[in-house]
């Protein structure tokens, strides 16, 4: 599922523009002939008057955001068509020059797709999307009875009944409401009908699927079902004993009228629940562990005149947020940077290595070297100075960017004892820790959310948050599965450096003792450590090798190069 993000669309508020303009000089030339032609196009001029003002804030919107994609996909080219039947060349050359950059199909999907995500994550019914009520908004943009259908469509089309029925339901309600519509209503009882016949709804199936024989007795479908749908439920009612049918439930469909099907993420309403700031167990015992601090690295030079101011966020796992991380400036030039290299953002196949894309993260992502910019060369710095960890064998600096519905459902940062070859490339060993930069302010979603132990950390535009992903052993500490929620309203930047392990020895020491530690639900592991700030090169490979415990021996030799 292609993904769709702000950073890259505002360049279509601007394309969608020019081709109002160059439409308008087309009507000007016939203008009594395509008086149809006119009508859409002073439409879309006042609505490109407005998004062009404000390209970003207008498509911070996830209804502005669909719609624009629906369009420049399906609507302009049905006004090509039109436009064919007596060509205009300015028109056609200009529609023939912008195509290439258009969404296709799969673009209006994912924008579809993504309006769902929201939905389910933050539990708003359909008529809130459909008439713009959504926090933090600063444009109006609803959707139309079409608009409505085609959601309902793209959910039937993928055996989608439970998010079929709400959107077809939506559309069903403005329609009976007076507003027009291009869509029969028949089409809409046909589709709404049978989506809640697969719910287990039969007594409301049956009573949609008779409004749509009332309105259309010649239906192919209609009769046939309506007669399977009355079979059904008698034998149904048969078998429970009962004489006589239920008359069907008369209150509108809502979220809670049927049950959401479940899916492949365990922690999935643990996991949409905090992205709601729900189920967040910061307690005041709990809160009464976290401090600030001026952070120095260490009586670092860079950082000695100016430290880094630093807070708690959580105490178990340790993660901590560096305020002042950033500057506006420096935010503009690795935004600079990044935008000509934004990609679909993949993911490291468990079982390859392999960069692949997921379809549980969603979002455009780009790399960045130290060498693109002193910018680039400078963050790594300061990243080193304010962690104590090397970045010498850190990941390049990577740039993501969650536009509508963008998000990364939980995931772990460290490779696994089932995937042995993630990093083996890379030759630097696991993913340490996770240095994470916001780069903007979310008007509405996109916290950063910790499952396993019920911790929602938002964005901050300059600040950053870090966090180990291994215990010193080199154990992963699987409570650090976590996972970005969708952005609900506005775009996301963010930048982080993944530090590995390589590198590190001297400057995460282990500790002479052994430890238990939980490391997952019901999972205890053996924190086996050894101090290697005991054991410098003076003393000789072999005498540093007595210092590891035995089941650390091979790692650390992996590790050295030894």
């Amino acid at each position: 599922m292609p993904s769709l993000f702000v950073g890259q669309m505002t360049d279509l508020i601007f394309t969608e523009r020019e081709l109002v303009q160059s439409l308008k000089e087309y009507i000007e030339a016939e203008e009594m002939k395509l008086e149809a032609v006119k009508s859409w196009a002073n439409k879309l001029d006042m609505l490109t008057r407005v998004s062009t003002l404000d390209p970003e804030g207008f498509l911070a919107h996830p209804v502005n955001a669909y719609k624009l994609m629906k369009r420049l996909n399906t609507e302009w080219s049905e006004l090509e068509s039109l436009v064919l039947q007596d060509p205009s060349d300015g028109f056609i050359s200009n529609m023939s020059v912008h195509r290439q950059y258009f969404p296709d199909e799969e673009d209006e999907k994912g924008a579809a797709k993504a309006l769902i995500r929201l939905q389910d994550t933050y539990k708003l019914d359909s008529e809130s999307f459909s008439k713009g009520k959504l926090p933090g908004v600063r444009y109006n943009a609803e959707l139309t009875v079409d608009d409505c259908f085609d959601m309902g469509k793209l959910a039937y089309n993928e055996n989608d009944y439970y998010h079929s029925v709400l959107w077809m339901q939506q559309a069903l309600r403005q329609m009976d409401s007076g507003e027009d519509a291009k869509t029969p209503k028949a089409d809409i009882l046909d589709y709404l009908s049978y989506s809640v016949y697969q719910m287990g709804d039969l007594p409301r199936a049956i009573e949609l699927t008779r409004r749509l024989v009332a309105i259309d007795p010649s239906h192919q479908r209609a009769g046939a079902n309506l007669h399977y749908f009355e079979r059904l439920l008698s034998k149904e009612l048969r078998d429970r004993g009962q004489g006589q049918q239920e008359p069907a439930d008369e209150k509108p469909i809502q979220l809670d009228t049927y049950e959401r099907p479940k899916d492949y993420l365990p922690e999935r309403e643990v996991y949409e629940a905090l992205c709601r700031g729900e189920g967040v167990k910061m307690t005041e015992k709990r809160r009464s562990r976290l401090f600030c601090r001026y952070q120095d690295g260490s009586r670092s030079p860079r950082l000695l005149l100016k430290p880094m101011k630093e807070e708690d966020e959580w105490d178990s796992p340790h993660i901590v947020r560096f305020l002042e991380a950033l500057s506006d400036e420096e935010i503009e030039k690795i935004k600079e940077l990044a935008k000509p290299k934004l990609a679909r953002a993949t993911v490291r196949d468990p079982k390859t290595g392999v960069l692949t894309v997921a379809n549980y993260r969603v979002s455009k992502s780009a790399w960045l070297e130290g060498e693109d910019d002193p910018v680039i060369a400078r963050v790594n710095q300061r990243i080193e100075d304010v962690t104590g960890l090397t970045v010498d064998t850190a990941e390049l600096l990577q740039v993501a960017n969650y536009g509508v519905g963008g998000q990364y459902e939980p995931h772990y940062d460290f490779s696994r004892k089932d995937e042995p070859d993630a990093f083996k490339s890379l030759g630097t060993g696991n993913r340490v820790a996770t240095f994470l930069n916001y780069m903007s302010d979310v008007e509405a979603g996109g916290a950063t959310v910790f499952p396993d132990f019920g911790a929602a950390i938002w964005p901050r535009k300059g600040t950053a948050v870090f966090w180990y992903n291994l215990f010193k052993s080199g154990e992963g500490d699987y409570r650090t599965r976590h996972a970005a929620c969708p952005v609900l309203v506005g775009s996301k930047w963010v930048s982080n450096k993944w530090i590995h392990e390589r590198g590190q020895e001297f400057r995460r020491p282990c500790g002479l003792t052994e430890k238990i530690v939980k490391t997952s639900p019901g999972l205890m592991s053996l924190d086996f450590c050894c101090d290697i700030q005991m054991v410098g090169s003076e003393f000789g490979v072999k005498y540093m090798k007595a210092w590891i415990h035995p089941a650390l021996s091979q790692r650390f030799r992996l590790l050295v190069g030894v």
